[in-house]
């Protein structure tokens, strides 16, 4: 890793949940190389390296993205459309962690080529372990196709 490689792009609006989601993940040891968006259209500006984000290379992209789908601006369906339809991020592992249980909304996250839907628990204890998990299995033990 060259040191401006991201390894976990979160995008969350809620600052409570944003904040458990960063203890777990330090909790884990996995907080190393995170970066925090708080909305869609900033998401889009680092994933695909504009706006202030234009120093950075598309091609160090994160090696997950943990995405709420109720975000201000540009929403997280639309976040994630975009990711998987450009050859240049559609391989970044998306991993939906979101408040709804909606059926329409899980439907459409598969459709759009999510990797994985979590509903968010509501107890601390049970979401730093979903969020250790997250962490351990998309940075740790899967293995992404080479570049």
């Amino acid at each position: 890793m060259s040191g401006n490689e991201i390894e976990i792009l979160i995008v969350e609006d809620n600052p409570d949940d944003l904040e458990m989601t960063v203890r777990a993940l330090r909790k884990a040891h996995l907080a190393n190389h995170i970066q925090v968006v708080r909305d869609g259209a900033e998401a889009l500006e680092f994933i695909f390296a504009q706006g202030p984000y234009a120093n950075r290379k598309i091609e160090n992209g994160p090696k997950v993205i943990l995405l709420d789908l109720k975000l201000p601006k540009v929403d997280g369906l639309e976040v994630l459309r975009r990711v998987k339809a450009d050859p240049r991020t559609k391989m970044i592992p998306v991993v939906v962690l979101t408040s709804s249980k909606e059926l329409p909304d899980v439907s459409e996250c598969y459709k759009l080529g999510v990797n994985s839907y979590i509903v968010k628990p509501v107890n601390f204890e049970r979401f730093a372990a979903a969020v250790s998990e997250l962490g351990m299995y998309w940075l740790l033990l899967n293995q992404p196709p080479k570049a």
